[in-house]
């Protein structure tokens, strides 16, 4: 159940290949700033090691060389009849010290500054050594500019390194290390050994980025060429998609027009047959005019056998076309007055069955002022017509009133129809909005005549059609207060 919902969840959205594409092109972006973040977080790491340790190995060293020179100068002192050779040898010792430790790139220079009766000496060889301990070395004038900076260096922290004897060191430019030990042989502190090294590990440092850099790449590129792969599945499998969406589209269309077609026809065969038996009555006054001609009536007879015959010929070209040309319809070349069509029909087909005075009766109200509409006369007949006859059909009483208003405002320039009468109405079911807000009543197959085998509700749907979808007018219907109901028509000009 639980990974239903998940499918159908992830089911809802559509991935195109712009998805995909810009999905790919964030995460190498994402790729690309983490591989710069941890370069730079690398970067930072390594260099505060770098600097730590040669922090420690700059004290290491010299440490290791202060503890070397007081051994040898305790050694001096060890003996009182050294003789001159084991002498030379040790100041030879001293000399090996103070230049092994220049040979190194490292250090740029290495002494003693030593304290005697408030006099400073300096002392960067065995030679000095052996005269500083016979009395004979000269202390620092300043003078001299070499060790120098030891010497300034030293005065500044002198009354500290012989308070606490502990090394100290300071860095200078972020890379040349100051550093002052305690000289103390024997426990005796005389002063301190001066060491100014400039560590280098930036090699190590650059060997460990470019092996970050390597593996950087390395590791992007196989993600690069893992997203490509991806993106060239991914977009192969949304195009094979597409096309077959494409192709469903296609063939959903092409059901839809041949849907579309059946529909027209369908509507033909039922429009034709809805108006089949309205050709059958015209005929049948047809050929009672036939019958009752003389020489009195023969114009009059004239005339009106030749609108019965113009509205069968209307009848049976609709017969040949199922989605007729709107120009058979609507076209310039029509005038056709609205006042003279419900006269015609009222008087030359409702009111001539026999039983007229009992059923219905007709009250026109009509404004002679409503200008003609480019309308074919017989479709304004196929308008009304259904209409007028529906109040009949479902008056539901035993004497129905049928009152046709025309009214033609002249400021706004349109004419309003009203077919009204005081039947029972029009059911309240009919009146409330189906497809696309359209009242059913107007709808296909929505009738108050429920007979089966009967092709009920096709007359105010055609009326509806017609008036509506071809003619451009606007058409309502409506119970009135009064009782009865009323289809209103607006026209305008």
């Amino acid at each position: 159940m639980f990974r239903q919902k998940v499918k159908n969840k992830f089911s809802k959205y559509r991935f195109e290949i712009r998805h995909i594409t810009i999905f790919f092109t964030v995460l190498i972006i994402f790729q690309i700033l983490l591989s710069l973040i941890q370069k730079t977080s690398l970067q930072d790491f390594l260099e505060e090691t770098q600097n730590w340790y040669q922090k420690h190995s700059a004290e290491r060293l010299a440490i290791i060389t202060s503890t070397s020179m007081e051994l040898l100068f305790e050694n001096l002192f060890l003996f009182e009849d050294l003789t001159e050779y084991e002498k030379r040898k040790l100041i030879s010792s001293f000399n090996v010290i103070f230049k092994q430790q220049l040979l190194q790139k490292s250090v740029e220079d290495i002494c003693l500054i030593l304290r005697k009766d408030n006099s400073i000496y300096i002392i960067d060889s065995g030679n000095k050594l052996n005269d500083f301990i016979s009395g004979t070395l000269e202390p620092f004038n300043g003078e001299s500019n070499q060790h120098r900076e030891g010497v300034e260096f030293y005065l500044k922290h002198k009354e500290s390194m012989r308070a606490d004897e502990v090394i100290f060191s300071t860095l200078e430019n972020q890379l040349t290390f100051d550093i002052l030990v305690p000289f103390v042989p024997d426990g005796e502190y005389l002063g301190v050994m001066y060491m100014k090294i400039t560590p280098n590990f930036s090699f190590i440092t650059k060997e460990v980025a470019a092996n970050f850099n390597q593996v950087a790449i390395v590791y992007s590129a196989l993600i690069f060429i893992g997203l490509i792969a991806i993106f060239l599945v991914s977009s192969q499998a949304v195009k094979e998609r597409n096309e077959a969406k494409q192709k469903l589209y296609e063939e959903h269309e092409e059901n839809l027009k041949k849907q579309i077609k059946l529909e027209k026809e369908s509507l033909f065969t039922k429009r034709i047959y809805h108006t089949h038996h309205k050709a059958e009555k015209i005929i049948g006054f047809i050929k009672s005019d036939i019958r009752q001609i003389s020489a009195d009536n023969i114009e009059e007879t004239r005339k009106r056998v030749v609108t019965y015959s113009n509205f069968i010929s209307r009848i049976i070209y609709d017969m040949k076309w199922y989605d007729q040309p709107i120009n058979t319809i609507v076209n310039p070349m029509f005038r056709t007055d609205i006042n003279e069509v419900f006269r015609f029909i009222i008087q030359y087909v409702f009111l001539r069955i026999s039983s007229k005075n009992e059923m219905f009766d007709f009250k026109l109200n009509l404004d002679e002022r409503i200008p003609v509409v480019n309308v074919n006369e017989f479709v304004v007949w196929e308008i009304f017509e259904p209409l007028i006859q529906n109040s009949i059909d479902h008056g539901k009483k035993k004497y129905l009133n049928i009152i046709i208003d025309t009214r033609y405002d002249v400021e706004n320039k349109k004419t309003y129809i009203s077919i009204s009468d005081d039947g029972i109405g029009i059911s309240p079911e009919l009146l409330k909005p189906g497809e696309n807000g359209i009242k059913k009543i107007f709808l296909e197959n929505e009738s108050t005549k429920r007979i089966e085998g009967t092709n009920s509700g096709y007359g105010c749907y055609i009326a509806y059609q017609l008036a509506v979808g071809k003619c451009g007018w606007s058409m309502d219907a409506e119970n009135l207060p009064t009782g009865g109901c009323s289809f209103k028509m607006i026209i305008s000009h």
